[in-house]
């Protein structure tokens, strides 16, 4: 884990071609209290040490299935492994079987994957490892000033270019989203946490691989009237907060891989781009 100081930082954007709907708006300042935040998301091994010491069952395996890109599925395979899709989103298949250690569902494995991220967790399944772990999820407003690194108000980790240099620095979708992932960054699908180079506080892959999940509820308003004095979001809620964006995000469709942006999902559900990190007060 970082140590980082707390202090005032101004969270959230106003960026003309964000999601407003999704209230990414306004900028405001909000201060934190010192804490300290993972370096990277929790990989497949560190998980593994998790479920074998407590014969943890994630939700998907208590579901018996969870959503998978439909790209990754085999092709010989797909009538056979898929049950139904998404109908807004049809790229979201639902396979029988996937889970963390299936990330495409049954005959698939973590074979060269103990360092990726962790997919196929759900919120629920994420607080039961921080339960392990003496941890907890970091807050949406300690996850944003994280990501940040110390720069103030930039698109991105780094500045406000998404490649400097012509240089990739996170794992997103290049090419025809949703039908062909051209992997100019080097990766289709997950990668490992420190692919990429980390961001001024030393956090790796804040910005694209996996989603991560935050411990607040998700509201499109309720920071914009909220305390912005250690904000933990409204007291309940239908959903929790995501933020980062995966390997999945493209700017044709979903550009969420800027540090403001944010959106959410239940807490039962799990896909294979979704992820989590963890932090500690104090």
């Amino acid at each position: 884990m970082v140590s980082l100081p707390g202090g005032t930082f101004l969270m959230g954007t106003d960026f003309a071609e964000g999601f407003a709907a999704d209230g990414e708006g306004p900028v405001r300042p909000v201060t934190l209290r010192p804490f300290s935040i993972d370096r990277s998301t929790v990989t497949n091994q560190l998980f593994r040490q998790f479920v074998e010491a407590t014969g943890y069952r994630t939700d998907a395996e208590r579901y018996g299935w969870s959503f998978v890109f439909w790209l990754h599925i085999p092709r010989a395979r797909f009538n056979e492994m898929v049950e139904d899709r998404v109908q807004a989103a049809p790229w979201w298949c639902k396979v029988r079987g996937a889970m963390w250690s299936a990330p495409e569902g049954p005959g698939s494995n973590l074979s060269k994957r103990d360092d990726h991220p962790v997919v196929h967790v759900s919120w629920n399944d994420a607080v039961a490892f921080t339960q392990w772990s003496g941890q907890r999820l970091p807050t949406e407003a300690e996850w944003e000033y994280a990501a940040r690194g110390g720069l103030e108000q930039k698109l991105y980790p780094w500045g406000d270019k998404l490649r400097p240099n012509g240089e990739h620095r996170c794992n997103i979708w290049q090419g025809d989203f949703p039908n062909r992932d051209t992997a100019e960054d080097g990766y289709s699908g997950t990668c490992p946490v420190t692919a990429f180079p980390p961001n001024g506080y030393g956090l790796y892959s804040v910005t694209g691989n996996a989603w991560e999940l935050c411990s607040d509820w998700f509201s499109a308003d309720f920071h914009k009237t909220a305390d912005r004095i250690n904000p933990t979001g409204p007291p309940s809620g239908t959903a929790r907060v995501i933020k980062g964006g995966s390997f999945l995000c493209h700017k044709s469709y979903c550009n969420r891989y800027r540090v403001a942006a944010r959106t959410s999902n239940t807490p039962d559900s799990s896909t294979s781009h979704m992820s989590f990190r963890c932090a500690l007060s104090g």
